[in-house]
């Protein structure tokens, strides 16, 4: 009888060395928290991944081996000619670099009770109630009438202000306890404090104080801004201050928006660390993932599409796109989610992740019956164990909570529409979708050795 007919998943701590863990693993872990620090928005992200592309010294503008392309400052694509001609497929990995926020209105300062706020509007799924009484930091830019772009990001410096949303004291919360969760914090009160420090204005009733215009004119005196001008900007309230360290030992890392961002992460260091490859590399890291996937900057456009077109005209004429698309193997490159120790029940507990344990395949998302899922081939699967096993790379393979709890989607199915072979991997991660998210640094470099494996 062989000694290897049942399966265990092995813990990273079991699998990498004590040099691995105190050398690579906690450098890895300091860069990603600096990553994760200065990333707050899509079009931070696609600006640090622009600049760290041009630090290579390897890419070119046009069309060359090693190229980038970006689309509308939001989306941004990698590409690497490999040995393989490109009718043999490519070697693709997509991460979303957008996250659940909030963000303003395009009509949103007005004043009340004696303070300047802002309306919102929530943008992808959050629990409401967890944005309340958090300090906030406001990023984004303006586009003025001339086209010249302002850049924002106030609440991040340590001698900058926050703003926040107010939540109700509990001594007036009796009505608002006895509703549902999912009732008792409305979206329209959600919206934020930005000042209250009045200006003299002087009107047809005489002179009056003005909070909404003293902040207007602060944000004409520092930025050149008017209140027109907010029409065409992209403004987000995003937790304010740095990732950090979690736990007593810094085994893990907290912070906002690493769903997807740790997995962007991953695949850009990957990237970097596999060049001469066999077959081209293609790394996407898509905006709107969070709003189904929907716009010109997401996964269901045709970026990728039109851009295979023009490595076609510049590489090999005679390939036809459907011929690189159906040989292509893809990683929709997502975060999973984590048993917390608090709620083990909603999880199928022989079918759920561990922090720690490594990447995640999910072979399958959508909700109860598997709708709106992509479901990759036993065939697939088995190319990808035998991959990660060949290196000793510590996996695990999970689902999305109970059959009937919830569930969820990820780019996967999009790219699975051309006929290509995909299945979802990154790491799991706590508290997904809250203003403060939690995973292992091991899973962390664990899950960049898994990329740089399928990439090489």
């Amino acid at each position: 009888m062989s000694d290897n007919v049942e399966y265990r998943s092995r813990s990273c701590y079991e699998v990498f060395s004590e040099r691995v863990l105190k050398e690579e693993v906690e450098s890895m872990a300091r860069e990603y928290i600096q990553f994760l620090s200065s990333c707050k928005t899509e079009r931070e992200t696609v600006g640090w991944v622009e600049e760290a592309c041009l630090n290579q010294g390897r890419f070119s503008q046009g069309m060359g081996d090693v190229f980038y392309r970006k689309i509308k400052e939001k989306t941004i694509v990698l590409v690497r000619k490999g040995r393989r001609p490109l009718k043999e497929g490519m070697r693709l990995i997509g991460a979303h670099l957008d996250t659940p926020r909030i963000d303003l209105k395009q009509h949103p300062l007005y004043e009340e009770c004696e303070l300047a706020l802002a309306k919102t509007h929530y943008y992808g799924g959050i629990r409401k109630h967890q944005w309340f009484s958090i300090p906030l930091a406001l990023h984004g830019v303006v586009v003025k009438i001339d086209g010249r772009k302002v850049s924002i990001s106030i609440g991040e410096s340590p001698g900058d202000p926050v703003v926040v949303i107010s939540d109700l004291l509990p001594h007036l919360a009796r009505r608002q306890n006895q509703k549902k969760l999912s009732d008792a914090f409305e979206a329209e009160k959600m919206n934020v404090i930005l000042g209250s420090l009045p200006e003299q204005k002087e009107d047809e009733k005489g002179e009056n104080k003005c909070v909404k215009l003293a902040i207007l004119n602060l944000l004409y005196s520092r930025y050149g801004i008017i209140e027109e001008d907010l029409y065409s900007a992209e403004l987000q309230l995003v937790p304010a201050g740095p990732a950090r360290y979690v736990g007593l030992d810094a085994s893990l890392i907290g912070g906002y928006g690493q769903d997807d961002r740790i997995c962007v992460f991953c695949a850009l260091r990957a990237f970097f660390d596999t060049p001469f490859p066999e077959y081209t590399q293609m790394v996407v890291f898509w905006d709107k993932e969070e709003i189904g996937s929907e716009g010109a900057t997401s996964a269901q456009s045709r970026v990728i599409e039109y851009l295979v077109e023009e490595m076609i005209d510049a590489w090999e004429e005679k390939t036809r796109p459907s011929q690189v698309f159906l040989n292509t193997k893809a990683i929709s490159a997502d975060v999973h989610c984590a048993m917390d120790p608090a709620y083990q029940d909603l999880h199928d507990k022989l079918n759920a992740s561990l922090l720690g344990y490594g990447p995640v395949f999910c072979k399958f998302t959508g909700h109860r019956g598997k709708i709106g899922a992509n479901d990759a081939t036993a065939e697939y699967i088995a190319f990808l164990r035998a991959l990660l096993n060949g290196k000793d790379i510590p996996w695990q393979m999970a689902e999305l909570g109970k059959v009937d709890e919830g569930g969820g989607g990820t780019v996967a199915k999009f790219l699975a529409r051309y006929g290509m072979d995909v299945v979802d991997l990154g790491p799991p991660v706590l508290g997904m979708h809250s203003p403060f998210e939690v995973s292992s640094k091991v899973d962390l470099y664990a899950t960049y050795l898994s990329y740089v494996e399928f990439l090489r």
